[in-house]
């Protein structure tokens, strides 16, 4: 294998797909393990569309608490930094939103994100709340949506957008633009887009070895302590031997 750089690359649609068949907490498991990652998980963020699995490059926003010179300075309307955001999501993208992890206001509604379902984008994640759910979800607006919370709040007076396509945490992970966000019911991790194709080949390895260990587990009828460790991509002990 190559030397590995840090240097942010563009994740193919091919490799988004591959993400949505593994587990997100093997995904979460080979970042720890091999990407020098420790904080990959958003704490906080659920899935509100059940059934769903996300495997998307992030497009970034960041919403800061509101004061008045802020607010002069950001941009309202079509370029407000909100419809800038959203503007760079199509189809493999999901749009980021950084809320400091407040539940109390929502980052936007059924309006707003009617952008995103004209765009085709995959989805909205944030360690805010988001309102209008149901909306979204009886006009068939086909996103994805990880969030904290629920509500019926706006945005203001808790937080404003004011910033896109910026390096932003979101649930205590950071997130580039560029990364990809891997997502299932058990929560949302971050894979560095550097360390992308590296993972997708390490997690669909491990889950692969972890497969034949349980079919061997229920052919002999052993405590599944005798073959599992867990494994460890490229280093599979015992159970890799018929010994």
């Amino acid at each position: 294998m190559s030397e590995r750089t840090y240097a942010s690359v563009d994740v193919s649609q091919e490799t988004l797909d591959r993400f949505k068949n593994v587990a997100t907490a093997n995904v979460w498991d080979i970042l720890l393990r091999h990407s020098g990652v420790y904080f990959s998980y958003m704490e906080n963020v659920r899935l509100w569309t059940p059934g769903e699995r996300l495997a998307a490059r992030a497009r970034t926003l960041r919403y800061l608490p509101p004061r008045p010179d802020l607010q002069a300075r950001v941009q309202v309307g079509e370029q407000s930094p909100e419809y800038l955001a959203m503007a760079r999501c199509g189809p493999g993208d999901v749009l980021v939103c950084d809320v400091m992890g407040d539940a109390r206001p929502c980052v936007f509604g059924d309006v707003k994100a009617l952008q995103l379902k004209m765009n085709n984008a995959d989805g909205i994640v944030t360690d805010g709340s988001i309102r209008d759910l149901d909306v979204m979800m009886e006009e068939e607006f086909g996103q994805i949506i990880y969030a904290r919370d629920r509500t019926p709040r706006g945005g203001v007076p808790y937080a404003v957008p004011a910033q896109e396509n910026v390096e932003i945490q979101c649930g205590g992970a950071l997130v580039c633009p560029g990364d990809v966000l891997v997502g299932d019911a058990d929560g949302v991790v971050v894979v560095p887009s550097w360390f992308a194709e590296e993972c997708i080949e390490l997690t669909e390895e491990y889950e692969a070895e972890e497969t034949r260990i349980k079919e061997r587990i229920l052919a002999e009828g052993v405590v599944p302590g005798r073959y599992y460790t867990p494994p460890a991509p490229g280093s599979y002990a015992r159970a890799g031997s018929d010994e």
